[in-house]
C-alpha cells in the first residue's frame, strides 16, 4: 500500500477533478502490474494497473489507495474491471466519499465474491488526497498558502527588494509545490508589482505547470503582462465589469459577488473553483491576498519557508492586518513538519479546527 500511495502522488496537481489515485497489483508475491491516475483523470489507477499486467492479473491481490469507482463515466467501473480481470482480493486504503461510489464499488466487489479489506495506511491516503476531499465535503479546494520569508516574517525589505529572501534549495521546492498542486493564486498587487509566470521551472517538469489564478476585483491586469498572455490563466473578478479584452485574450473570467467595499467576495471565489473541479489551490500571496483568505477561513495549510535573517518592522509583512484583537481571534495552525534547505527552512503546518 505504501507503494500504491507514493504512486498516487505522481498524480497530484494533473487528475483534477478526479483523486489521485495508485494500485499494486500483486500475484504468487510478484508485483505485476502497476498504476496511478493519468494526467486529465483517464484511465483510472486500475485501468493503468491491469493494461501493465497484460493478462497477469487473475488471482492477483489489487492494493488501491482510493475505493475503486463504480459508476459509469468516461470509462466503465473500476470495480467491474478488477472482477473481470480475476481480481481475487482487493486492500482499499480509504472509502472515496464521491457520492457516485461512497462504498458502491466495495459491495460489487464482495457481491462479487472478492475479498475485501478496508483502512490499510487508511490516514495517509486522506492527507494526500485531502483537497478531493474538501472538495466533495465542502464544495471548495484545499488551500495551501505558501510564503518566504525572513525569521521576523517579512517578504521585501522597506525598499522593496525581495529576491532573493531563500536560497536556491527553497525555491526549488516552491516550483515542486506548484507542480503538485492544480493551481496557484494571486492578488492583483502581486500580478503588477511582479508581472510573475507562476510555472514550473524545474528541469523537464514545464508541463506540470499549474493553473494560474489572479484574483482581481476591478480587472487591473495588464494585457501585456505574462498572466494575461498565458492561456491557462483564470481571472477572479467582480460581477458586471469590462471582461471583452481578457475574453479575447482566450482567459477564463469567473465572475462572483463583491463584498460590501466592492472587492471580490473570496468565499464565493473558493465555491466557484470547487464547481470547476479544482482541488488543490496553492496561493502565493501577497499580504492583502493571504490576510483575506486567512479572515474568511479559507487557508486550510501553511509551507512557510524561513531564512535566518531580520529585516525588521518597515519590512513588508507577509500577512497584511488580520484585525485580531485577542489570541483566541487568531487563525490557529497545527505543525506537520519541518524541513532543512541549506540555511533554510521549510515548516508546513495545517489549519487547527
Amino acid at each position: 500500500m505504501s507503494v500504491a500511495l507514493t504512486l498516487a502522488g505522481r498524480g497530484l496537481g494533473s487528475v483534477w477533478p478526479n483523486p489521485s489515485v495508485g494500485c499494486v497489483l500483486v500475484a504468487d508475491g510478484r508485483v505485476v502490474g502497476r498504476g496511478w491516475t493519468q494526467p486529465g483523470g483517464r484511465p483510472h489507477a486500475e485501468a493503468e494497473a491491469l493494461r501493465r499486467a497484460a493478462g497477469r492479473a487473475r488471482g492477483a491481490t489489487a492494493y488501491v489507495s482510493l475505493e475503486p469507482c463504480a459508476h459509469h463515466g468516461e470509462t466503465p467501473p473500476c470495480a467491474d474491471a478488477l472482477i473481470a480481470a480475476g481480481i481475487t482480493r482487493v486492500v482499499v486504503a480509504a472509502e472515496d466519499p464521491d457520492p457516485r461510489v461512497a462504498g458502491r464499488g466495495l459491495a460489487r466487489l464482495r457481491e462479487a465474491g472478492v475479498e475485501v479489506i478496508e483502512g490499510v495506511c487508511k490516514e495517509q491516503a486522506l492527507a494526500l488526497n485531502a483537497g478531493f476531499l474538501k472538495r466533495m465535503a465542502v464544495g471548495r479546494p484545499l488551500f495551501t498558502l505558501k510564503t518566504a520569508t525572513s525569521l521576523d516574517g517579512r517578504i521585501a525589505t522597506g525598499a522593496g527588494q525581495s529576491q532573493w529572501i531563500t536560497g536556491e534549495a527553497a525555491r526549488l521546492r516552491g516550483h515542486g509545490l506548484r507542480a503538485d498542486h492544480d493551481a496557484v493564486m494571486v492578488g492583483i498587487g502581486t500580478a503588477l508589482a511582479d508581472d510573475p509566470a507562476l510555472d514550473c521551472r524545474l528541469p523537464g517538469m514545464a508541463s506540470r505547470s499549474p493553473l494560474r489564478i489572479v484574483v482581481d476585483s476591478h480587472l487591473r491586469l495588464p494585457l501585456d503582462g505574462k498572466l494575461a498572455q498565458s492561456p491557462t490563466s483564470w481571472i477572479v473578478t467582480v460581477a458586471g465589469g469590462d471582461t471583452g479584452p481578457l475574453v479575447e485574450r482566450g482567459l477564463e473570467i469567473i465572475e462572483v459577488t463583491a463584498t460590501g467595499d466592492g472587492m471580490v467576495d473570496l468565499a464565493a471565489a473558493a465555491q466557484a473553483l470547487g464547481q470547476r473541479g479544482l482541488t488543490r489551490v496553492l496561493v502565493e500571496g501577497g499580504a492583502r491576498l493571504n490576510a483575506s483568505l486567512l479572515r474568511e477561513n479559507l487557508i486550510d495549510r501553511l509551507v512557510w519557508f524561513r531564512n535566518p535573517r531580520l529585516i525588521g518592522g518597515d519590512g513588508l509583512a507577509a500577512v497584511a492586518g488580520l484585525g485580531v484583537e485577542t489570541l483566541g481571534d487568531a487563525p490557529a495552525f497545527r505543525r506537520m513538519s519541518i524541513e532543512l534547505l541549506g540555511d533554510d527552512m521549510m515548516e508546513t503546518y495545517e489549519r487547527i479546527p
